[in-house]
């Protein structure tokens, strides 16, 4: 979720034959750094990074797979399309040459509510299987992280990112 991370792992995941994915959040002066390196940006938050995206890949010769993130909570520290805007995002980025749209990303507001959380997580999936029906290409509903993943995947999550789970909190300087 660090561009300068990444490009200094790159040739690492590279040699492994790795796919990598970039999972955070991307202003979009860094998307040069990765168009044709990444195989899956999970947060393609608003349409000026869409089209950055697609402007690169077309001049690199190459389609880069997306997720469409959804603001699913409202929350104003987060980024990502409205929920009532998120199935015409998608409508409009499918078409957009040099992208492959593959399907959708959220991130849960931070509750212990899990009648809210449950619902929200079911909007999300509501939305993934209205594209899916659209484009049975659609593959991808990644929602849920290391606290709230379990809940996600009893509503339909298919992909998960739980990094602190696995290395532990992260230590920014």
């Amino acid at each position: 979720n660090r561009v300068q991370e990444l490009l200094e792992k790159y040739e690492i995941y590279r040699r492994a034959n790795c796919e990598i994915h970039f999972i955070g959040h991307l202003q979009t002066n860094k998307v040069k750094y990765l168009v044709g390196k990444i195989t899956l940006f999970h947060s393609c938050d608003r349409d000026e990074l869409a089209e950055e995206i697609a402007r690169l890949s077309l001049k690199r010769n190459v389609v880069s797979q997306i997720l469409v993130q959804v603001n699913i909570g409202r929350e104003e520290t987060k980024g990502g399309y409205a929920p009532e805007n998120a199935f015409e995002a998608y409508r409009k980025l499918k078409e957009t040459a040099g992208l492959k749209v593959r399907g959708f990303m959220a991130m849960l507001p931070d509750s212990d509510d899990e009648k809210l959380l449950g619902a929200l997580a079911d909007e999300m999936r509501s939305l993934y299987e209205r594209a899916k029906a659209d484009d049975p290409e659609i593959a991808c509903l990644s929602l849920g992280m290391s606290g709230d993943y379990k809940l996600c995947i009893e509503h339909g999550s298919n992909m998960i990112r739980v990094g602190s789970t696995i290395f532990g909190a992260r230590k920014y300087m």
